[in-house]
């Protein structure tokens, strides 16, 4: 890493250098974050963003159909629910699919969990922030960078992915396992790491199965330092192993609390992973070892450091000797176990139904769960194929991350995921990647409603233009929905009230567009 007292280049030294130009900019800003926003113009922003750079500079809105009933419509629902955020365009497409709304929604439902290639998606998320230079290194290469770059670029990946990939059910359920699976990018070496889990552990497998995904968490560089993984070893009878990563996935990943495990079955699944670590920065669990064994941020099993006596876990032996396949022994376990199919279901169900989840839906996905083997775009599909979900409209609110990214998709405006809109989920409690303790963001929305004044505050300034690209035009906006009218059934999903109708016409005009994406119909989804 380059010493902070060396100077930054200039922007025009960015741009010339070209492709190694950007890796050397982006090291030696570490110390910098800001200078990413500001430090080079809008050339480096387009060497950095691609096409998207691109876009900030050419925005063009065509006119677009919008929901037209009283009531939020099942397809406008299911946009709502399976997508960051509608666009323009989007609802009119979709609509244009089927004879019915009905027949349109299952078209898009079915279209969305359809992508049976998870790694593929994961291949072209990373190609979507491949301008994102310092998280695409290899894992040892992360350490050359500092911390706060490699974080905010992951934030910025994670936006700018959120707000125009393609891809919504996927990046949605890439949000979802990150909290389920959360590893606060803070601590020790998971400041250098947490970028690798996301690429590596999250992003393959969040459509996939749920059991590979719980074992790439389970080998998760970032994973075994955040929760004390690396440490746990038992060389002799006497030595007590580290258990907290065993507490956590019985409680947080696969069971849950209520979930039937007892203490000794946390001790059990402890002696099950033990021998497990990673070579970190500091190298010390390797100093009374073998040398050279792996490279910075890699994972091994040393045998010596393994308890290899039988096992007894949730009323499952696990025999002797089986090494590190102890750990695959105790990862089917739990995965198997009813508790697990009902844990995930519920959770599943919180997101994309309600925060309190009827009973019987939560029982048909957790039944989808089981007999897929934990397929999760086979569990979804049964979610959302339920009563429950079709019904609850509207009823959701937004967690700030969720309305801060459907309020650029919402209105067609493009984002870099650079400082204006990190300082506004840093000020909101909602950065990504920095909840500190294992269970993750709350996914309920009365933890939330303390934001409100800080998201009126963001509305305010992007409806008056003041965050927005210069081409990007309040008019032009309102002409391609129609007209005010136009404009509150594209944001709300359904013909505004006379009481919306009413508060928008009594503001004044520079601010209608503030108070429309304001309204309570807006900030539920």
């Amino acid at each position: 890493m380059k010493p902070s007292s060396e100077s930054a280049p200039s922007s025009t030294e960015c741009h010339a250098r070209g492709q190694s130009g950007r890796r050397d900019f982006l090291r030696w800003t570490g110390t910098a974050v800001a200078g990413l926003s500001v430090s080079c113009d809008s050339r480096m922003r387009k060497a950095m963003l691609g096409p998207i750079g691109d876009a900030i500079d050419a925005v063009k809105l065509e006119p677009f159909a919008s929901p037209a009933g009283k009531e939020i419509d099942l397809l406008s629902h299911a946009i709502s629910r399976l997508t960051w955020g509608v666009t323009p365009g989007l609802y009119g497409y979709w609509r244009q699919q089927a004879t019915s709304i009905e027949a349109a929604a299952e078209k898009f439902i079915a279209a969305s969990v359809a992508v049976r290639d998870p790694k593929g998606l994961a291949e072209v998320a990373r190609k979507q922030a491949s301008r994102q230079e310092a998280i695409q290194e290899a894992v040892g290469e992360l350490y050359d960078f500092n911390p706060r770059q490699l974080n905010f670029e992951l934030t910025q990946a994670a936006l700018v992915r959120a707000v125009h990939s393609p891809n919504q059910l996927y990046e949605r359920m890439v949000a979802f396992w990150s909290d389920h699976f959360n590893i606060d990018s803070s601590k020790a070496d998971c400041r250098w790491l947490k970028p690798y889990d996301d690429r590596e552990v999250i992003r393959p497998h969040a459509l996939g199965k749920f059991s590979d995904l719980l074992r790439a968490s389970a080998l998760s560089p970032a994973m075994l330092f955040y929760l004390d993984g690396r440490q746990n070893k038992r060389r002799k009878p006497e030595d007590k192993p580290n258990e907290n990563y065993a507490r956590e996935l019985l409680e947080l990943h696969t069971l849950g609390v209520h979930g039937g495990y007892t203490q000794q079955d946390v001790m059990e699944a402890a002696r099950c992973l033990t021998g497990w670590t990673v070579k970190g920065k500091d190298n010390k669990l390797f100093s009374m070892g073998p040398k050279g064994l792996a490279g910075i941020g890699s994972v091994v099993f040393i045998k010596y450091n393994h308890d290899d006596g039988a096992k007894t876990v949730l009323g499952k032996t696990i025999a002797a000797g089986g090494g590190p396949k102890d750990l695959d022994a105790l990862l089917e376990i739990v995965t198997q176990h009813p508790s697990t199919a009902q844990f995930i279901a519920t959770k599943l169900c919180r997101h994309f139904i309600a925060d309190e989840p009827p009973a019987a839906a939560i029982a048909t996905t957790a039944a989808a769960f089981t007999k897929s083997s934990g397929d999760i775009p086979e569990t979804l599909r049964a979610l959302f194929a339920t009563e429950s979900f079709r019904t609850a409209r509207g009823t959701k609110f937004k967690r700030p991350f969720h309305y801060l990214v459907s309020l650029y998709r919402a209105l067609g405006v493009p984002t870099d995921g650079g400082m204006e809109i990190q300082r506004a989920l840093r000020r909101m409690g909602h950065m990504p990647f920095d909840y500190p303790t294992p269970e993750g963001y709350a996914d309920v929305g009365e933890d939330w409603m303390s934001t409100l004044l800080a998201r009126w505050d963001f509305a305010l300034r992007l409806g008056r233009g003041e965050t927005t690209p210069a081409t990007w035009k309040q008019d032009q906006f309102l002409t391609a929905a129609g007209n005010t009218t136009g404009m509150l059934q594209h944001l709300l999903g359904r013909k505004p009230t006379t009481d919306e109708l009413t508060a928008l016409q009594a503001t004044p005009e520079a601010d209608q567009l503030a108070l429309a994406l304001s309204l309570p119909g807006f900030q539920l989804y």
